[in-house]
């Protein structure tokens, strides 16, 4: 069976070290914040390239943060994409304001650059582009479009630590930079967790308060905040996590450029496209399964026939955030946001992490190869 990731593999290399390193927070008995928590969240900061990082619980806090130091909430909007994870938008719901979905580029999946103008009203307060699969959005016409309206950019770049645009990282080009550890990340804990990063150090006192209850002097409470730290043992993880970060990142293109070579002649497909703006550092290599229709059956018949072969297959996302029952309230209906919505009958990821090896490799394009085969998928139009 080859999984779409496999954790194990990673955790064979750096074993040794990330053994000593949980002894060592045991041992110490300094469980939450500590030293450990301060000197990667110094790292991670340098990583980035800004002046502030704040870590936190997840990627979804990140985020949640992030909107709040911000002041955004009731009455406001916050435009984004409806082709990515719920969190995204949940964040905004969370804070009172309301989603503005906007449809995707049919060649990268990230927000249509060209289409975010003509969702700004007098309400929205910001934009949040989404790095999707570790692809960079084009965040030059964002940031210019950004400022002329005087609104907050926010990254989610959940899904593209160490992606770049332009020679400067993901979540070092806006207000703020939002990033998950969770597991499946290209940088991912043993468990949940989170950083936000930014050059403002107002917005760094904020986001540092409200995560620790709303606190700057303990048992002195001015605002109702939460509870969203980075415990010790998953700080001392990632600390070891991040210094094979690019190496693993590397690979990962390696994988994907291997599978661009694999697929070029495969009839029935569209492989992702990298941007040539930026550096990708392919959380998921997506295809499109031309050829599926509106409700997505064949790609769907697809992702079976492939797990039955023994090749785990996933699908994000296959209802987009606009059609999803908690949104119905918004008013979106079938076809007013066509390229997320084609999106999402016929995207197929590949099992994709940096210790795929030539042989899986070869196994899971042999496979699509017989599956498309079997099911006559054809090449069509995809947009």
């Amino acid at each position: 069976m080859i999984p779409p990731v496999d954790l194990t593999e990673q955790f064979k290399q750096i074993q040794a070290e990330v053994n000593a390193a949980v002894t060592q927070v045991l041992a110490a008995g300094q469980y939450i914040n500590g030293p450990i928590v301060q000197s990667f969240t110094e790292a991670f900061g340098q990583y980035v390239g800004t002046d502030h990082c704040i870590v936190c619980n997840s990627g979804t806090d990140a985020l949640y943060l992030a909107l709040r130091a911000l002041n955004i909430g009731p009455g406001d909007e916050v435009i984004t994409s409806p082709f990515t994870f719920i969190a995204t938008a949940e964040v905004i719901s969370a804070v009172g304001a309301t989603p503005v979905f906007v449809d995707i580029d049919p060649d990268t999946f990230n927000i249509d650059i060209t289409r975010i103008a003509a969702a700004i009203t007098p309400r929205t307060r910001a934009i949040i582009p989404v790095h999707l699969f570790g692809h960079p959005v084009d965040m030059g016409p964002i940031l210019d479009l950004a400022s002329r309206h005087q609104l907050a950019v926010v990254e989610d770049c959940a899904q593209a630590t160490g992606a770049q645009w332009q020679g400067k990282s993901v979540g070092s080009l806006s207000h703020v930079g939002c990033f998950s550890f969770f597991p499946t990340k290209n940088l991912g804990g043993c468990g949940d967790g989170g950083a936000i990063t930014t050059n403002d150090p107002a917005l760094a006192d904020t986001m540092t308060m409200l995560r620790e209850h709303g606190s700057r002097v303990r048992y002195h409470h001015e605002a109702i905040g939460v509870n969203s730290r980075l415990d010790s043992v998953q700080a001392a993880i990632l600390a070891i996590k991040l210094r094979y970060l690019d190496q693993w990142n590397q690979q990962r293109a390696a994988v994907a450029q291997r599978y661009d070579a694999l697929l070029s002649d495969v009839e029935g497909v569209v492989r992702p496209q990298a941007p040539n703006f930026g550096q990708s550092v392919w959380n998921q290599y997506t295809l499109r399964i031309v050829g599926s229709t509106a409700d997505g059956q064949e790609r769907n018949h697809i992702q079976q026939k492939m797990r039955e072969a023994g090749v785990i297959c996933m699908v994000y996302y296959p209802i987009p955030l606009h059609l999803q029952p908690v949104y119905e309230s918004l008013g979106y209906k079938p076809g007013d946001l066509p390229q997320a919505e084609a999106a999402s009958h016929q995207v197929l990821s590949l099992p994709m992490f940096p210790e795929l090896d030539a042989a899986r490799q070869d196994t899971v394009v042999a496979t699509l190869k017989q599956v498309l085969s079997e099911v006559g998928v054809k090449a069509a139009q995809y947009c």
